[in-house]
């Protein structure tokens, strides 16, 4: 479906940018856009991207169900995953608890830059290359 493949794209490239550009002292642009700073656009963007991924995992190619946009689908659920875990984490003071998750998230986060490079990258060989069967 062409619309699920549109913003997959759309996600993931946002999502990359996003997880680059945070915590830098200089924007990549001249003049950054104010809400790709804003907590509440990284959350609904973490839920967005995480509902595209499952949903073009689930949709078939060419009749092949699961393997149509493998690598875009599985990009877009981690980066669901550290967007709304990095956001959680600003927003929760408390870091008591040492559970398995926590910690696969702030491992995560440590490379955050180098995620959002990866996702970039997929967003792009995603859009240049609509057709390839793990892309």
């Amino acid at each position: 479906m062409i619309q699920l493949y549109f913003l997959s794209v759309l996600c993931n490239g946002f999502c990359g940018y996003i997880l680059f550009s945070t915590g830098r002292e200089k924007s990549v642009f001249k003049e950054e856009i104010t809400f790709f700073q804003n907590p509440t656009f990284h959350l609904v963007l973490g839920i967005l991207s995480g509902i595209v991924g499952i949903l073009v995992l689930l949709s078939p190619y060419n009749g092949i169900p699961i393997l149509g946009d493998l690598i875009p689908s599985i990009a877009g659920i981690i980066a669901a995953f550290v967007i709304i875990f990095g956001v959680y984490r600003r927003d929760v003071s408390s870091s008591d608890s040492d559970s398995k998750l926590e910690r696969f998230g702030e491992s995560l986060l440590r490379f955050r830059k180098v995620v959002g490079i990866i996702l970039m990258i997929v967003a792009m060989v995603h859009f240049l290359f609509p057709q390839a069967l793990f892309l």
